[in-house]
This record gives structure tokens, C-alpha cells and sequence, in this order.
């Protein structure tokens, strides 16, 4: 028998970075650089994460990355992995939540995305997993964009795209201040941390 579903969120808005799939950039960096001492140097030297964020926001690569091998020209082969290898920081699939999404899907619940992603990155990783992302009816880039999460002005910008109500929204995200943004524009919002855990939210919300 079918459930009946009672009032709550009627879509899902899915992060990807380590909700949808793996990112680990330490793990490639180990294999870039092996020794500690040096990769740590690297990191802090460069900045490597704030760095990497206003790519996120829209900067595109090449000219971020042309500053920054002009002032550590003795980082310029480890800058220039950071783009031709970005596909080996992402490890994967998150185990369990690609069996959600496709029973999600099945039921007929639309399925959206939001993620802090650069725009010269995205479109490679997007080619890979075309067949993934087929069942979702949208994704909000934040470098195509030009904004990050979480700024609330990329949750009212997806809302307006995807045509939703704030509390027709159930977002999923592993860090908990871009869960705090999406409950203070009106999402209803859950902390990502484990595939069981969010079953258990889906069921309990009707979507599953």
C-alpha cells in the first residue's frame, strides 16, 4: 500500500561534496607531494584552501593561478596539478546515498543540487557523471554563479530557479553553516552525515 504522504518538503536539494561524492584533497595532495614538511609548506604558504575558494566563487583558474605561480614560481608544477588532476580529489561516490538518489527519483521526487563548485572544474566532473545527474531538474554552480554557499543569496537563487517554496525545500549538507543558511531563508535543512542517518530523515518526512 502507498504511503499517504502528510504536509513537509516535496524536493530535495542535495550538496555534492561529501554528500553525493568523496572529496578528499589531502589524499591527492599526498600523492603529489610526499613528504609532510613539504606539502604542509605548500599548503600554508599558498593558502591552498582559501585559494581555492575564489574559484569557487567564480575566479576563473587560469587567471588565479597565473598570480599565484608568479609570486611561488617554485609551486608552479603543484598549482598546475590542482586543475589538470582536479578530478583525482574526488574520491567517489558517498556509499549509500546514490541508492537514495535513485529511490528518490524513482518515487518522483525532484531532485535539485547547490554546490560550492569552480566553474572551469565543473564542467569535466559534470561530463563524468552525466548519467548521475540526469535525474536531477537542477544545479546551482556557485562559480557559474558567482556566489557561495553560505551566502543566502545562492539558497533564494535556487529557489527562484527551481521554483520552490522555502519550506518545500528539504537541503542536504554535510557542513552545519550552510545547514544554519538554509533553515534562516526558510528550507527545511539536514546536517549530512552518514547515508542511515539520512534514510531515517527521508522516511520520516515521507519521501521514502
Amino acid at each position: 500500500m502507498a504511503k499517504t504522504r502528510i504536509e513537509g518538503p516535496s524536493a530535495v536539494i542535495f550538496d555534492v561534496g561529501n554528500v553525493l561524492y568523496g572529496w578528499d584533497p589531502d589524499a591527492f595532495l599526498v600523492r603529489q607531494i610526499a613528504d609532510d614538511e613539504a606539502r604542509l609548506r605548500f599548503i600554508e604558504d599558498v593558502d591552498l584552501y582559501s585559494w581555492h575558494e575564489t574559484l569557487d566563487g567564480g575566479r576563473p583558474y587560469a587567471e588565479a593561478a597565473a598570480e599565484l605561480e608568479e609570486k611561488f614560481p617554485q609551486y608552479a608544477e603543484s598549482i598546475a596539478a590542482w586543475s589538470d588532476r582536479f578530478g583525482e580529489t574526488i574520491s567517489g561516490p558517498v556509499p549509500g546515498v546514490h541508492d537514495l538518489v535513485e529511490a528518490l527519483a524513482a518515487r518522483g521526487v525532484p531532485l535539485y543540487a547547490i554546490t560550492n563548485f569552480s566553474a572551469d572544474f565543473w564542467p569535466p566532473f559534470f561530463a563524468k557523471e552525466q548519467a548521475f545527474f540526469a535525474r536531477f531538474q537542477g544545479i546551482i554552480v556557485s562559480g557559474e554563479v558567482k556566489l557561495l554557499k553560505p551566502d543566502p543569496a545562492i539558497y533564494y537563487l535556487a529557489l527562484d530557479r527551481f521554483r520552490l517554496r522555502p519550506a518545500d525545500a528539504l537541503f542536504i549538507d554535510d557542513r552545519e553553516i550552510n545547514v544554519e543558511a538554509a533553515l534562516a531563508v526558510g528550507m527545511q535543512a539536514h546536517l549530512f552525515v552518514d547515508a542511515a542517518d539520512l534514510e531515517a530523515r527521508l522516511r520520516a518526512e515521507g519521501l521514502l
